[in-house]
């Protein structure tokens, strides 16, 4: 996997991928549309940060590249790569209860706040990859 050079590009599955981890400064790219969504991707070494509609989605510290990130009613899973550890916070449906699994092991049910925020953390290193699934 690597990061995505042109910050956020549609997939032939109908998932996107975005952020670049390796930018030194922080890059943003607006006005992306994808299923009828204006989707806003800022990323850098630092944070990457996604929106859909002006709604939070997606973000991580620090700076982390997402491929098949795919949402749907039952939750979201996406392919996370980054070079440290990364906490990703996800806008989610408010006060739910999720079963949150990282390359396939459950490391538990989290519920959302009151505006619909998820918190993990991910371990990755050097380039590394994890597969996170969400589920309702």
């Amino acid at each position: 996997m690597a990061v995505v050079e042109q910050l956020i590009r549609a997939e032939s599955d109908g998932s996107i991928s975005f952020g670049n981890y390796e930018l030194p400064e922080k890059k943003k790219l607006e006005n992306f549309e994808h299923n009828g969504d204006i989707l806003k991707v800022k990323t850098f070494k630092d944070i990457t940060k996604l929106e859909c509609n002006e709604n939070f989605v997606y973000e991580s510290v620090p700076g982390t590249a997402v491929t098949g990130f795919k949402e749907s009613d039952g939750g979201v899973e996406f392919t996370v790569e980054g070079v440290n550890d990364a906490q990703i916070t996800l806008g989610l449906l408010e006060s739910t209860e999720y079963s949150v699994f990282v390359n396939g092991s459950a490391i538990g049910k989290m519920s959302t706040n009151i505006g619909g925020k998820l918190n993990f953390s991910v371990e990755l290193s050097d380039g590394s990859s994890a597969k996170v699934k969400i589920e309702k």
